[in-house]
């Protein structure tokens, strides 16, 4: 680390940089010196990055420096392994992370210049695919691309002219070659002029050959015009599918929907969206600012050891022994009350807990959704580029498993009678076996009578012209009704065919229209689209830049307008005071004594002494107070007595009386006696 910190020294004390640091006082630089340090380098790599980070946002900065560094192809160091820790000490200036940059870039300056001379030029401005569509765009890019080529090719040449060692004596002397090759050859240009012109028709063989150096080049640029419209012709049908794709999408969608089943999925769309943005995201930024203050308060803290650690969980252990001891404490004072709240909470809880569980798995169940949808988009495309078929979707989905499942059912049934007509099937077999054997022994017996009477086999014959004469009378039946059925179907199929021809003829021929006009309302589209979107983002960046300057104005009439009023007000009260002065020296200065005892001054020394009269005369009677506080305080205390005492004798008096009303004491013998 030591021989990577004097090396960084002798490179910024030298050209262009010139520092003048030494090691102690490198090491002792500040993290905002060691950025702006490290924007210097960069800034002598590209000279787009010399600024003073002080005037724009930390953000700003490192975002920039990031951007070069990635151009450059720096790689932290192994001891640097995550690229969000890297990016945090580049923002906030840390040591570990810009020495080794600093480094870097010094040891390899010249080197570094070239790649970002290059990547000012050479990195490719990415343009999504659906802005390649139009033809002004992708021309455009193309002919970016083209000039891109150009100056890769430029640039190779450049570079080997420098490194070919040619000297100008050189080059000199192959100009002065080429150009006596060039006078020899107007020469000979002459002289085979000479000879072709006492050949015949000379003229018209010039005309000739220039139609056909003509010709080959308007083949060449056919051929390049049919590629191109080869390609747009690719792009359009491409975007043709996407639109039919999304077409289809939207009509699955609107299939089978009512207004209350869309405003009801909306309102749960809306509810559930809002409880994300006002209960549960707000919660988790919460928690993640609070794990990132915490995580910057450790960063932020020297390097700690195995001790330090140790003593750490022994105070955390000890903490959570007294929240243990205080939870147990509050749950043995609980009062009934409270563990009715305290249940009703664990209920709140448990239902607040659910109820993010649940939107939780719904916002995965989304997330899951919409990767499953873009799996089966993939799949359809991958399933009509292998067989031209469309996979079911949708309704469509629902109906064809309906199908199968009334097929399903009907095939059930269907087997359910054949098997009832199997046995049904066994049974007439085994009744026919019964029936031939009987057959056979009435046959035995007719065939012995026959025999006996002489006329053997006429049972047989005449059994065999019956059977031959019914299956003779069958089979011209038969082709008299399968002629019949023949021809009537015939004229059925021709009469339908007709009525579907007349009955879709105009419908075909509006179709044609209709899709001939969607074409063209969508290329329309397509182009406005286009237009309203680089008009709408010209008039943004526009108005943005109009609202700063409006803004800026604002601010800066406001702050003149203020410093306007207070100069005008400091001004009049000046003017005031002077006023108020003159008038004052004035009335000071003049010889009657009228005007002069107006004069303010003369005010305040009058004022000054009543106010040292009136002090004097009331210092004299607190004074007079004080001598006078002992015994008027004792004069206070006897009247008080003496109050009290009357009082007194006010009450026995009341009492005296309202005994004499009640009756008479009477004394007599040492006898107490009441006489009413």
């Amino acid at each position: 680390m030591s021989d990577q910190i004097k090396s960084i020294v002798e490179k910024l004390n030298k050209e262009p940089f010139k520092k003048n640091y030494n090691l102690i006082t490198f090491d002792s630089l500040e993290s905002m010196q060691l950025l702006q340090l490290l924007n210097d380098v960069l800034g002598e790599i590209d000279p787009k990055h010399v600024v003073d980070i002080r005037e724009e946002m930390p953000e700003q900065t490192a975002k920039r420096m990031l951007s070069l560094l990635g151009i450059l192809k720096y790689k932290p160091p192994g001891s640097i392994t995550d690229l969000s820790t890297f990016r945090q000490g580049l923002f906030i200036g840390s040591k570990p992370v810009i020495h080794p940059v600093l480094h870097w870039l010094l040891q390899r300056t010249n080197e570094l210049k070239k790649r970002a001379y290059l990547a000012r030029f050479l990195i490719k401005l990415e343009v999504p695919a659906e802005f390649l569509q139009d033809d002004t765009v992708a021309d455009t890019n193309k002919q970016y691309e083209d000039l891109m080529e150009a100056f890769k090719n430029l640039h190779k040449e450049c570079e080997q002219l420098k490194t070919s060692g040619f000297s100008t004596a050189e080059i000199r002397r192959d100009i002065t070659a080429m150009e006596e090759e060039k006078d020899q050859l107007i020469k000979r240009v002459e002289r085979l002029k000479k000879r072709v012109e006492t050949v015949q028709n000379h003229q018209r063989m010039f005309e000739i050959a220039r139609q056909l150096r003509v010709e080959k080049e308007r083949e060449e640029s056919l051929a390049q015009q049919k590629q191109e419209q080869k390609n747009q012709l690719f792009h359009a049908e491409q975007r043709l599918q996407r639109v039919q794709l999304q077409l289809k999408e939207m009509q699955h969608a609107v299939v089978d929907s009512k207004p209350e089943s869309l405003m009801k999925r909306l309102e749960e769309e809306i509810k559930f969206n809002s409880y994300l943005c006002s209960e549960k995201f707000p919660r988790e930024l919460e928690s993640k600012k609070q794990s990132l203050y915490f995580l910057q308060k450790v960063v932020s803290e020297p390097a700690m050891g195995q001790s330090d650690l140790n003593e750490l969980e022994t105070k955390i252990n000890e903490v959570n022994a007294q929240i243990n001891q205080l939870i147990e404490k509050k749950m043995l004072k609980y009062e009934p009350i409270d563990s009715k709240f305290s249940m009703y909470r664990q209920q709140a809880s448990i239902i607040s807990r659910k109820k993010e569980a649940k939107a939780e798995e719904l916002q995965g169940a989304k997330e899951e959704m919409s990767n499953m949808e873009r799996q089966m988009l993939q799949k359809a495309n991958q399933a009509r580029e292998l067989d031209g078929t469309e996979v079911l979707k949708g309704d469509e989905f629902k109906r064809y498993v309906n199908k199968l499942r009334s097929k399903n059912t009907f095939y059930k049934k269907k087997r359910q009678e054949i098997a009832e007509i199997t046995a049904e099937y066994g049974i007439l077999q085994r009744t026919e076996e019964l029936l031939k054997q009987r057959h056979e022994a009435i046959q035995q017996q007719l065939q012995a009578i026959e025999d006996k009477k002489g006329i053997s086999g006429y049972s047989y014959t005449q059994e065999e012209l019956e059977r031959v004469s019914a299956a003779k009378s069958e089979m011209d039946e038969m082709k008299g009704r399968t002629l019949d059925n023949m021809s009537e179907m015939v004229k059925k199929l021709n009469a339908m065919v007709a009525d579907k021809k007349s009955s879709l003829a105009p419908i075909i021929k509006e179709l044609r229209q209709l899709r001939q006009n969607c074409q063209e309302l969508t290329q329309e589209c397509d182009e406005k689209k286009v237009q309203y979107d680089s008009c709408a983002a010209g008039l943004e960046s526009n108005r943005s830049t109009l609202e700063q300057e409006v803004k800026g104005l604002r601010e800066e009439c406001i702050r003149e307008e203020s410093c306007y009023h207070h100069t005008n007000c400091m001004k009049k009260n000046l003017e005031v005071q002077l006023q108020r002065a003159k008038d004052e020296m004035k009335t000071y200065v003049s010889p009657d004594p009228q005007d002069r005892r107006k004069a303010i001054r003369e005010q305040y020394t009058r004022m000054i002494l009543e106010q040292e009269n009136l002090g004097k005369k009331l210092r004299e009677k607190q004074k007079a107070v004080r001598e006078s506080h002992g015994p008027n305080m004792k004069q206070a205390k006897m009247w008080r007595d003496f109050e009290q005492l009357m009082e007194c004798k006010r009450e026995c008096f009341l009492k005296q009386q309202n005994q004499t009303s009640v009756g008479q004491v009477i004394q007599e013998g040492g006898e107490d006696r009441l006489v009413l």
